[in-house]
């Protein structure tokens, strides 16, 4: 909750475990960039993508041979993705307080409108582990 005690904060590691959540073994990336640069007190994260052992699990467009369920299946993976880095790098996922933003790129026809239905794979996974108001900023 804004304004909350530290204390009264969900503690990100620990409501994984309650919703029995098992995260993926931490992607490498797929190309020449640093996916995870911590400053200060903010934790970057950058290309975490859906995938599973290094090969992408969805290929193709929003839209033509991907459904809006793919779409959202994948945003989750990828979401499950960064968790997985944010775990690597912090050791501790209870060192989380909240996510500052939250982007959700996507490959979709220009006919393609649900955009926001396929992107709440990822924005439900953090509503569900930092509660709806930790989440600051979506697009």
């Amino acid at each position: 909750m804004p304004g909350a005690l530290d204390s009264e904060r969900v503690k990100v590691g620990t409501r994984l475990r309650e919703l029995g959540w098992i995260l993926p073994r931490p992607p490498t990336p797929l190309g020449m960039y640093l996916e995870v640069n911590e400053v200060g007190s903010l934790l970057f994260l950058s290309g975490t993508l859906p995938t599973k052992d290094g090969k992408l699990l969805f290929v193709g467009w929003l839209g033509e041979s991907l459904s809006v369920d793919q779409g959202r299946e994948a945003a989750r993976l990828a979401a499950l993705n960064a968790l997985a880095l944010a775990q690597e790098h912090l050791g501790d996922l209870d060192r989380v307080k909240r996510a500052v933003k939250l982007t959700v790129l996507m490959v979709t026809t220009e006919q393609f409108v649900e955009h926001a239905s396929a992107g709440d794979g990822a924005s439900n996974l953090f509503a569900q582990l930092l509660g709806l108001e930790i989440v600051t900023e979506l697009s």
